[in-house]
């Protein structure tokens, strides 16, 4: 039905542009002719293909272009999802470049190495085709879009936290256990009253991770142009992205979805590269929760339908918030309400299969008053940010030659190569599991946040006072979670 239409619009825009249509019946094949097609971004190409099967221009160009765009009634070319990666196969192909709505194009512009147009209409796709005039003004990098864009990226520079880590009054514990999960990819669940500023701390997340890397710029920016949310900026995405979905999210909005072929990324995916902060976790839906094991241990998404199945990226800092039970107070002297069942069943929301893929647990108190009035100027977010991207750049070199990046994106098999533990640290890990119940997961989890914190100290290996600290995250692991 999708093509149909796009024949109907190809058709009336080619009259309106002074184009005839040939014959009575016009055959397209679309191949491979088992692969669905779907979407409006084939008007473009199937108007071009008709204007030159009929030999009313010579395009001698065409076959050396990857033409996409939705035409209108008149003519004119509107943006479509997905530039990017049409861009990016232009490149692995060979071909000489695209033609794109000049919108669209915006996000290809880092694509130097190639030709990148952006058009207005069909008629500058026919002129580029053609080869018989200078079509320089065309390239996107000479538009007056790219460079009205380019000055507003300039102008803005680079984007700031919502949060400062100098603005949080107290709650040292919680800042130590964000920057390790910062500096190794780690999960992390934040657990405590209201007002102890647990969201707070998340937002303050934003400005201590370090930049991504230009492969990590085009996977994510891959990400946001096949759904549709680039914002018609030049280049890649630079910021790492931060989702914040409200709890009452549906299962498509947060693993992905839709309706047919036509299969769009969740915010488990719009969240790669970058973080994922779920407040007020207890409330989500538990299918919802549930759903979430698959993503935080495989690093990715599988979304299947009747005639279709498509895998994202899903490779994100999960961040977790919760009141420890339904008043929010248990802990706070007796200002707590709820019956021990009560408590029992709010913190067991969260199933302990998923508590197991947490790397840090965090409990969160109150800063005293006394704290709050004399606050003293806290450590700031950019000196933080400094000993996370020390700590990244000892990863980088560490995983240069395999397919990770950070210590929480760890196998088995490298956790062994790069995580040996000498015999002291053996004997801690001994006494760790038997006094605390671990399981195998929490085993490994403990080793690889123990790596990290030895990465932010700069020791090559691991010591006995990581394992410690690393373990002591883990309180929600104990038999009774509010034997605290």
């Amino acid at each position: 039905m999708a093509v149909k239409e796009s024949l109907l619009r190809t058709t009336t825009a080619l009259e309106a542009l002074g184009f005839r249509i040939p014959g009575k019946k016009i055959v397209i094949n679309l191949a491979p002719a088992d692969l669905r097609k779907n979407g409006s971004g084939y008007d473009l190409p199937i108007a071009v293909g008709i204007i030159a099967a009929s030999g009313q221009r010579e395009l001698p160009r065409a076959g050396r272009f990857i033409l996409m765009g939705e035409l209108g009634l008149d003519g004119s070319v509107r943006p479509i999802p997905g530039a990017l990666p049409f861009a990016e196969m232009a490149r692995q192909a060979g071909y000489d470049g695209v033609i794109l709505p000049a919108e669209s194009a915006l996000e290809a512009a880092e694509f130097r190495e190639m030709q990148v147009y952006g058009i207005h209409g069909l008629a500058d796709a026919v002129r580029i085709l053609e080869g018989q005039e200078d079509c320089q003004d065309l390239l996107v990098w000479n538009t007056q879009r790219y460079r009205k864009a380019h000055r507003a990226r300039l102008a803005a520079g680079p984007a700031e936290a919502a949060v400062d880590f100098a603005d949080i009054i107290g709650q040292e514990g919680a800042k130590r256990g964000i920057e390790i999960a910062a500096a190794g990819g780690h999960n992390i669940i934040l657990i405590g009253a209201p007002g102890s500023g647990k969201s707070s701390l998340a937002k303050a997340m934003a400005g201590i991770l370090p930049p991504m890397t230009t492969e990590e710029a085009l996977v994510t920016s891959k990400i946001y142009s096949v759904a549709g949310k680039t914002n018609a900026q030049d280049g890649l995405i630079r910021s790492r992205p931060f989702r914040a979905p409200h709890y009452s999210a549906s299962m498509a909005a947060v693993i992905g979805g839709g309706g047919g072929e036509n299969i769009l990324p969740g915010e488990v995916s719009l969240a790669h590269n970058g973080v994922l902060f779920l407040d007020e976790v207890g409330q989500m839906p538990k299918s919802v929760l549930e759903a979430l094991r698959g993503p935080v241990e495989d690093r990715c998404v599988s979304i299947s339908r009747l005639k279709a199945k498509i895998e994202f990226p899903a490779s994100f800092m999960l961040v977790a918030a919760s009141n420890p039970c339904p008043c929010g107070y248990y802990g706070e002297g007796d200002r707590c309400t709820c019956t021990p069942t009560q408590r029992q069943n709010y913190l067991t929301r969260l199933s302990g299969p998923m508590m197991d893929r947490i790397d840090l647990h965090l409990w969160m108190r109150p800063v005293p008053a006394e704290r709050i009035v004399r606050a003293q100027k806290a450590e700031a977010s950019e000196t933080v940010a400094a000993r996370i991207l020390k700590a990244r750049i000892a990863q980088k070199h560490r995983f240069a030659k395999e397919n990770v990046s950070v210590n929480a994106e760890m196998s088995l098999k490298q956790i062994e190569r790069h995580c040996p533990l000498s015999e002291a640290c053996r004997t801690t890990m001994e006494n760790l599991m038997a006094k605390m119940g671990f399981s195998m997961r929490a085993y490994f989890r403990i080793i690889k946040v123990a790596r990290t914190i030895a990465d932010l100290e700069g020791t090559e290996d691991i010591r006995p006072a990581h394992l410690l600290e690393a373990a002591s995250y883990r309180f929600l692991d104990r038999q009774n979670r509010l034997d605290l």
